[in-house]
């Protein structure tokens, strides 16, 4: 009966190692997936800042030349 026993608690402590390991990778996947998510929302944030400040530029340079030509 022991035997059969310490059998059934080798085989229960692999099983749980091993479902102990799937929570866990199935939890960095989660927090793999989340930070590439914020990633990605910082990569649009700062191309619409550089489109945003590209256009204030021009603006900028167009309204300077109609100061100018209006001196003149």
């Amino acid at each position: 009966m022991a035997v059969i026993l310490k059998a059934f608690a080798g085989v229960g402590t692999i099983v749980a190692l091993i479902l102990l390991i799937v929570t866990l990778l199935k939890q960095v996947v989660t927090l793999l997936g989340f930070l590439l998510a914020l990633v990605k929302v910082a990569i649009v944030l700062v191309f619409i800042a550089l489109v945003v400040m590209i256009l204030l530029a021009i603006f900028r340079d167009r309204s300077r030349r109609r100061r100018e030509v209006d001196d003149i």
